[in-house]
């Protein structure tokens, strides 16, 4: 299963449609997952022109995504991958635990807000995953998204890659 990861689109200010190197990422992939602050509902119905989506609620989400069926967390099961979602992991000191508690019988945690793109496998704990954002990178060099790879019940690839 190959499955997308974004966060933090931020339209119509920063997405205004599915930018290029983004749409060339999202081809052939099994789902899209959106951690927040999409903003707008048309991106998600935009995303599902190339996958099924699952998304959660962010900060600066309108009413029209809760109704498109955005709840505030998640859990999935991706090929027996056990995922939990979040906008807001809170501030990063004691993030790994903090999602321990969250999502205690997860293998993966996905999460959007910082913009700041992660990948922490933690021995003790769930894999924290934050795509970063494709559209508004902030202080980071690059936009950027992440792409899975899960097969029976593992995760056997988890890339961030840049997208501008």
């Amino acid at each position: 299963m190959r499955v997308a990861v974004l966060a933090d689109t931020h339209a119509p200010l920063r997405w205004r449609s599915c930018p290029p190197e983004v749409a060339r990422k999202l081809e052939g992939v099994d789902l899209i997952l959106h951690a927040g602050d999409v903003c707008r509902a048309w991106v998600l119905d935009e995303l599902r022109g190339f996958a099924p989506v699952r998304a959660v609620l962010g900060n600066n989400d309108t009413r029209d995504v809760a109704d498109w069926g955005a709840p505030e967390t998640l859990t999935l099961d991706l090929d027996g991958l056990r995922v939990g979602m979040v906008h807001d992991a809170g501030p990063a000191g004691g993030r790994a635990r903090r999602m321990r508690r969250r999502f205690p019988h997860s293998d993966l945690v996905v999460f959007g807000h910082s913009h700041v793109p992660l990948d922490l496998a933690d021995r003790e704990g769930p894999r924290l995953l934050n795509p970063g954002s494709p559209t508004d990178r902030r202080r980071q060099p690059r936009g950027t998204m992440a792409l899975l790879r899960v097969e029976a019940g593992a995760l056997l690839q988890a890339r961030i890659v840049p997208v501008t």
